[in-house]
């Protein structure tokens, strides 16, 4: 196991030092690109339609207004208390947002074989989605759906760590067929419920 994370940190910093050389020869937004659902093209279309500064903003409220990260047992995908109620947070807020898209990630710790974590990873997701679209939230909106299994832990060990079981929910995008993404509406969008605040409304 302590091998593994060792070979884990290495190629992720072989992989920094790789993009560090490679950042002028990229195309528009591969930088953007955290290695996550590695789609540099779709980085590409909102930095070139200027929905990318857009997206930070939006994402940046996602994370300060609500939690973005459930925790699961050992080797297991079922949803606790705790994390539903977290999901029931994240879908309110969701539906707020009808013109956005969503991702949910999943992650392990790295007890167990790598594929299995991939496994594991991908059905903490599925449930995580599941959740939310039982909250109400349109399936549509929840996409790129992957596992990222053991290679991204936020604790390194080789042993049990609840932090490292866990799934993500990101802002991804906007839904391009939506009226106001037509109408390249994006600040209506972002700062809608920033007035209603102020003006004492809101859930």
């Amino acid at each position: 196991m302590t091998n593994r994370l060792i070979t884990l940190a290495c190629v992720g910093l072989a992989c920094l030092a790789l993009s560090g050389c490679q950042v002028m020869q990229g195309e528009a937004g591969a930088s953007l690109d955290e290695g996550r659902f590695g789609d540099p093209t779709m980085h590409n279309h909102l930095v070139m339609t200027g929905q990318r500064s857009y997206v930070e903003e939006l994402s940046s409220r996602f994370v300060a207004e609500v939690p973005t990260t459930i925790t699961f047992a050992f080797d297991s995908a079922a949803l606790s208390q705790q994390a539903r109620a977290v999901l029931r947070q994240q879908a309110q807020w969701i539906n707020r947002f009808p013109e956005v898209r969503f991702s949910v990630y999943g992650h392990t710790d790295l007890v167990g074989s790598a594929a299995y974590n991939q496994s594991l990873g991908l059905r903490r997701a599925r449930a995580a989605v599941g959740y939310l679209v039982n909250q109400g939230v349109d399936r549509n909106r929840l996409e790129a759906l992957v596992s990222l299994g053991e290679t991204q832990p936020l604790v390194a060990t080789d042993g049990r760590e609840q932090r490292n079981r866990r799934t993500v929910t990101e802002v991804q995008g906007f839904v391009q067929s939506h009226p106001m993404v037509l109408d390249g509406r994006y600040a209506d969008i972002v700062y809608r419920s920033y007035a209603g605040d102020r003006a004492g409304g809101g859930d």
